[in-house]
């Protein structure tokens, strides 16, 4: 069935033809018409299977069929950065002969903006969650003109804790709308809140849960831990990748691995949690332009990229879950294209493969790279032990000398001046706090350290 089939407004049927769009993914294809009915849907589809448009064709139809100005009709969460990010330029692109307005809204930037975006009511806000209920501490935003709420990639909100902040938006949002939950997979806590959020749903599964894309070509490459570094450098030089998104399991091993590939030479970036949003924001735009081929990338942080023509898909480390393997390789291979995953596996490593081989119903074909040396040494240490780095803070936070005590000597008595009258105690601090709850993780901006105060992106109503 074409696009063509479902009656799009004129205006909506323009920016997907614009967009070179056809023919619909079968999770459009299964979803596109019960949204258009008005009946909320809980739909299973994995990473890049065009389950954006999906939500977005039906919304942008109601938005431009019967406009009102002045209030948010449709908030979409979602749980990182980029992902929002992302969503919002799709509604731009495909909505751009609509009057539609729309704002991304998440950690990284000043308030004041967000606040403007949401007092016009703009017709689609865009929001990770924890951004949002900053927002919503003021009684005013609390959206009484909203007809469509949409939860995508509500399996990661789970992982990444965000389902209380998830339920308390949920109290403040009008009872009558319609609502969509959009999920990789559906573990046990996430069709709870589906049973309670949605109201007689329809349920759409375009794939089968844990299935990878079928446009990937699986392969492990069994080596030392120690090795993987020079591995990666070594199919890069021999042209064997082109643009690859290496995923590391902590943040601490991106920036080292990173580190590593720019010594030898390959152009290499990194994204995760403790990057701000410009270096974020600007690590993912010189991916996309080929500026460097290789982005190394936490999990989490990686969710929302979207890199057409992505060659490959590199798991440095092996993913604790199946779940987290389908989400990794699904950055390659998207809207049924082709795409290479490759997995390197040390021996500490192999009861992981297992269990994504049981997930794929197959076993991962190994491959040994001829030439290359599996016996060598490596000094390069990606993972250093916690008892260095602590020592090595130390280290560094040793007092110069002349500016303090002796290792080992007394402390010196510091005289403290009394503070001038009417001018308050002198252990009274000088910096008034930005924020009164705990910052930690990553994806948004109340649980990034970067991202209390978020990015802003709207689209003007003309575009």
């Amino acid at each position: 069935m074409p696009f063509s089939a479902y009656n799009l407004h004129p205006e909506v049927a323009r920016g997907v033809a614009d967009l070179g769009y056809t023919r619909p993914t079968p999770i459009q294809a299964q979803a596109i018409p019960p949204v258009l009915e008005g009946r909320d849907i809980v739909a299973c589809a994995m990473t890049g299977s065009g389950k954006t448009a999906a939500f977005a064709l039906p919304i942008l139809h109601r938005l431009a069929t019967t406009p009102r100005k002045g209030l948010t009709r449709a908030l979409i969460l979602s749980p990182t950065r980029e992902l929002a990010a992302q969503i919002e330029q799709s509604f731009r692109d495909l909505g751009r002969h609509a009057k539609v307005s729309s704002a991304a809204i998440f950690g990284g930037v000043g308030m004041v903006p967000q606040e403007q975006a949401l007092r016009r009511g703009l017709d689609v806000i865009v929001a990770t969650p924890g951004r949002l209920l900053d927002h919503m501490q003021n009684p005013s935003f609390n959206f009484p003109g909203l007809e469509v709420l949409v939860l995508d990639e509500a399996d990661r909100m789970l992982d990444m804790g965000f389902l209380p902040d998830v339920k308390r938006i949920l109290k403040r949002l009008p009872i009558r709308r319609q609502t969509l939950l959009f999920s990789a997979t559906m573990p046990a806590p996430i069709a709870t809140l589906a049973k309670e959020m949605l109201r007689d749903a329809v349920t759409v599964t375009a794939d089968r849960p844990s299935t990878a894309a079928k446009g990937v070509t699986h392969a492990a490459y069994p080596v030392p831990a120690e090795l993987k570094s020079a591995l990666l450098v070594e199919l890069l030089k021999r042209g064997q990748i082109n643009s690859v998104i290496a995923f590391t399991r902590t943040k601490h091993r991106a920036n080292r691995l990173a580190d590593y590939l720019t010594r030898a030479g390959v152009n290499a970036e990194r994204i995760h949690g403790n990057r701000s949003q410009a270096q974020r924001t600007q690590a993912l735009a010189g991916f996309k332009a080929g500026k460097f081929p290789v982005l190394v990338a936490t999990d989490i942080a990686a969710r929302g990229i979207d890199v057409e023509a992505l060659s490959h898909v590199v798991n440095f480390d092996v993913p604790a879950s199946p779940e987290d393997y389908v989400h990794r390789v699904g950055r390659t291979a998207r809207a049924e294209q082709k795409g290479d995953a490759f997995v390197f596996v040390s021996p500490e490593e192999e009861a992981d493969v297992r269990g994504i081989e049981r997930a794929l119903g197959a076993r991962l074909p190994r491959v040994t790279v001829e030439g290359f040396d599996y016996t060598r040494r490596s000094v390069e240490k990606l993972e250093v032990p916690l008892s260095q780095r602590l020592a090595e803070h130390r280290a560094r936070q040793k007092p110069r000398s002349g500016q303090g005590p002796r290792p080992g000597g007394p402390r010196p008595h510091v005289a403290h001046s009394a503070p001038r009258p009417g001018s308050g105690s002198a252990h009274t601090s000088h910096q008034t706090p930005t924020s009164h709850r705990p910052q930690a993780g990553a994806g948004n901006g109340r649980r990034s350290g970067a991202g209390r105060r978020g990015p802003f992106r709207p689209s003007s109503p003309s575009r």
